[in-house]
């Protein structure tokens, strides 16, 4: 939406100073054609980004704070408001004041793409916060903490923006969301730095690390390479398939036992021990009893373990692998949802 011309100082003036008048519209041919118009998508597969270490160098590329929260597509219609998950599960209702910051945006039609996130008293994005504000996993808790950081718009009044470079979406969704609004719908600002100096100042101020867009990319769903996200902490999302009782530990875990897609298999990575509180591990060790096999769904050579069904998917900060393909210096940070759709992370 590009914004109204400034009103002339003064009326425009011709060779006689006299007032110049638009000519008069001819009637319209009924035979001519109406400007068409793009049907608006029903549902949108994200655009994912790729995990690297480094930021990518070069002009080509624009940089972005990486927000801790939910992937959220936020439809605009005449009929209404739907606010869908990546996995596309409709959470309008768990969402009330973005669906109504939504309402009152200047737009008839729109699919803005971003992130759900709660902000702690510093201003940075907290994961925990987000899922206690939503009731934990699996709760059904409405969240009026949650704004949503709009960063992609890919359907505006009529027409499809997914084959437009990405520089073209964004003029149109800094129109739309203005730089520096305090609603509960807010631009996600690109940031003009250096990647490796923007990067050391989100580790600064304890964010979770950047995102870099190439400026000329169309948006395509999936983790093509278009997106790069640079985290401070390595963090991903793993399969649990069993844990290690503990008679000390908060509600008797001990440890998780995780796994990553490996092709169509899932290969034991590792476990992790620390990140639980008192009540994130007794409503874990709840569900993780429900889910009680004889038969792993890993190879996991560690005696005592108790082995799950592979439903549940923990999200885990680490500091890198060992030799011997396992997490060094995991901690976990919470479950993810199943209307999330996050995808396990995938090793070579």
């Amino acid at each position: 939406m590009t914004k109204p011309p400034r009103k002339p100082s003064k009326p425009l003036l011709g060779d006689a100073d006299a007032l110049l008048h638009s000519r008069p519209h001819r009637r319209r041919d009924p035979n001519q054609p109406n400007l068409p118009l793009d049907p608006m998508p029903d549902r949108i597969e994200p655009c994912l980004a790729l995990l690297k270490a480094r930021p990518p160098k070069g002009d080509d590329w624009v940089y972005e704070i990486k927000w801790d929260g939910y992937r959220l597509s936020v439809h605009i219609d005449p009929t209404g408001i739907r606010i869908l998950t990546r996995g596309g599960h409709d959470w309008t209702h768990r969402f009330p004041a973005i669906k109504q910051a939504a309402l009152w945006l200047p737009v008839g039609t729109a699919i803005l793409d971003g992130e759900a996130v709660v902000l702690d008293e510093q201003g940075r994005p907290d994961f925990g916060l987000l899922q206690q504000s939503l009731g934990g996993r699996g709760g059904k808790k409405m969240s009026s903490d949650a704004i949503f950081m709009a960063f992609d718009l890919l359907y505006f009044d009529g027409h499809d923006l997914r084959k437009s470079e990405l520089d073209v979406r964004r003029h149109l969704l800094e129109d739309l969301v203005p730089a520096g609004g305090q609603g509960d719908i807010r631009l996600s600002e690109e940031i003009e730095a250096d990647g490796d100096q923007l990067l050391a100042s989100a580790c600064e101020h304890g964010l979770e690390g950047i995102i870099a867009k190439r400026r000329d990319s169309p948006y395509r769903s999936g983790r093509l390479g278009d997106w790069v996200k640079i985290k401070r902490i390595l963090s991903d999302s793993f399969v649990i398939v069993g844990y290690e009782r503990s008679t000390v530990a908060r509600a008797g875990i001990g440890r998780l036992l995780l796994a990553a897609r490996k092709g169509m298999k899932l290969v034991y990575v590792g476990g992790v021990g620390t990140g639980f509180n008192e009540r994130n591990a007794y409503e874990l060790r709840q569900k993780l009893d429900r889910l009680i096999t004889s038969t792993p769904a890993a190879v996991v050579d560690r005696k005592g373990a108790i082995f799950v069904k592979p439903e549940l998917i923990a999200e885990i900060e680490y500091r890198g692998w060992t030799d011997d393909g396992k997490l060094r210096h995991a901690s976990y940070k919470g479950l993810r949802e199943e209307q999330d759709n996050a995808g396990v992370s995938e090793i070579e």
